[in-house]
């Protein structure tokens, strides 16, 4: 049974999916759902082959945007930046009476952006496993674009 974290997800993933053109091709309903624990994307463009992340989250208002949003596994998130590979990040906000989607391209993307968790405790369910957070204050003003 899903979480409410991983419904949240979903839904955000679903929202992109079906209110954003592709950024690239610029083609609507082309943004279809990648199979769930995809590593570091939600989103393909069945048309021109865009990757994309998305991450949802709850908050009290859609505007400012949080300072830090709850990334994914950081193995797998820093092979990719050692290879100079960075995805286009859609930032959904759910707040009591709002929604917002943000879009940050690659562009405005660097390792400042991404900041190692803890490792999770000896005792965990998941020991050793390592998250990241992204630390949306290293990312330069004006560079999210408000998409809804």
């Amino acid at each position: 049974m899903a979480t409410a974290k991983q419904l949240l997800g979903t839904w955000g993933e679903k929202l992109v999916a079906a209110k954003c053109a592709c950024p690239k091709c610029k083609r609507p309903k082309t943004l279809k759902l990648l199979p769930q624990n995809f590593k570091c994307a939600d989103l393909i463009c069945d048309f021109c082959g865009f990757l994309a992340q998305v991450k949802a989250m709850t908050v009290p208002a859609v505007s400012p945007l949080p300072k830090q949003v709850l990334g994914a596994a950081w193995g797998p998130q820093k092979e990719r930046m050692d290879s100079g590979i960075y995805f286009p990040l859609f930032l959904v906000l759910k707040a009591p009476t709002d929604q917002a989607i943000y879009y940050l391209p690659v562009d405005f993307q660097s390792p400042a952006l991404f900041s190692a968790r803890k490792p999770l405790s000896a005792s965990a369910k998941r020991a050793g496993w390592q998250g990241f957070m992204y630390v949306l204050g290293a990312v330069p003003a004006g560079a999210f674009v408000r998409l809804l």
